[in-house]
Formats: structure tokens, C-alpha cells, sequence
């Protein structure tokens, strides 16, 4: 269990979240403690932005390289924000296009945040997996032949 910390004021979470929203790694870094530990739940094979980093420089280089090489970012919208003590939770969408389709493609995600003396200690970022995963490979995923297969293995 993790002891609370001293309260994040309201207007630090609002400057994290217009800095996250620019993905300007500068305007990201003063947010970031050197020891974050910084998940992103998804699937890592079609979105390579998704596992886990730890570090402020692994953080920072998520935003300056490896989204980008994956998907620009044209919209970063948190449509429901709660801070609590010293965390934050926000539900947002993400709206980007793909750099090896040129598709747009648009998903929401949570986030849950823990701060310590004003800078992201933790990120934990959960997307909306499935949809992202359909929008980037093009079309539906079917369930079915999975089913299928599944079913056939259990006999």
C-alpha cells in the first residue's frame, strides 16, 4: 500500500494535462519525476507506444520518439477530470492519424495518476485497446474464428 502524499493542488493537474495535451516533451518534462513509472495498457504488437517505461528520460522519450513514429497526435481531449489527495483520473480521447496509413483514427482512455510534490510519480493509462487495435489494423476484428478455435481445443 502506498502512504498519500501531500495533496496536489487542482491548478497543477490542469497545467500537467495542457502540457500532456501539446506532447511537447519540453513543456512535459518539469511534470515528471525522475523515478516515474509510466503504463500504458494496450496491445504493444499494433500500438508500440503501449507497456510500461520507467524513468523520466524513458518517459520523455516515449513522447519525443516512439508515439510519433506510430501515430501524430492531433487532438488530446480529458472530458472528465477528478483529483483526489495526491491523484488525479481523467477519461480522454485521442484523436491521431496513423503514420503508416495515413488513417485517422480516434479512442478513448483513462488515466490515473499519482503525484509527489507536484510531479507524475505513476501513470497508469488504460485505452480502449480494442477499438484503437481495429482502427489501426483496418478493419474488425472477428471473434469468431477464435471461438471457434477455442472450443475445438477444450474437446
Amino acid at each position: 500500500m502506498t502512504v498519500p502524499t501531500a495533496a496536489v493542488p487542482r491548478p497543477v493537474v490542469h497545467a500537467f494535462y495542457q502540457a500532456l495535451a501539446s506532447r511537447d516533451p519540453a513543456r512535459i518534462a518539469p511534470f515528471i519525476d525522475d523515478d516515474v513509472r509510466w503504463t500504458i495498457v494496450g496491445p504493444v504488437d499494433v500500438l508500440r507506444f503501449c507497456g510500461e517505461r520507467r524513468g523520466k528520460a524513458a518517459v520523455l522519450n516515449l513522447f519525443q520518439r516512439v508515439v510519433p513514429e506510430v501515430l501524430a497526435v492531433t487532438a488530446f481531449a480529458p472530458e472528465i477530470l477528478l483529483v483526489d489527495g495526491d491523484r488525479a483520473a481523467s477519461f480522454s480521447r485521442i484523436t491521431g492519424t496513423l503514420r503508416a496509413s495515413g488513417h485517422t483514427i480516434s479512442y478513448r482512455c483513462a488515466h490515473f495518476i499519482r503525484f509527489r510534490s507536484d510531479k507524475v510519480v505513476e501513470c497508469r493509462s488504460i485505452i480502449d485497446s480494442f477499438d484503437a487495435a481495429e482502427q489501426v489494423l483496418g478493419h474488425p476484428i472477428d471473434l469468431t474464428q477464435d471461438r471457434a478455435r477455442s472450443s475445438t481445443s477444450r474437446t
